[in-house]
C-alpha cells in the first residue's frame, strides 16, 4: 500500500514537471512541488522499511 502511494504522489510529481517544461503551466507550486516528493519520499522509505521487517519476522529473527 504504501509502494502504491508513493509511485502515485511521484507521478503526480512527474505530471507537474512535465506539464511544466511542456506548456509552462504547472497545477503546483513550488512548495506544493516539494511537499509532494516530499510524502513520496517518506512513504517510499515506509514501504522499504515495511517490507525489511517482514523479511527479519519471516527469517525468524
Amino acid at each position: 500500500m504504501f509502494l502504491v502511494a508513493s509511485l502515485v504522489m511521484f507521478a503526480v510529481f512527474t505530471a507537474n514537471v512535465a506539464l511544466g517544461a511542456a506548456t509552462g503551466n504547472t497545477f503546483l507550486s513550488d512548495v506544493g512541488e516539494m511537499l509532494v516528493l516530499f510524502a513520496a519520499s517518506v512513504l517510499f522509505v515506509a514501504a522499504i522499511l515495511k517490507r525489511e521487517a517482514a523479511q527479519k519476522d519471516k527469517a525468524g529473527g
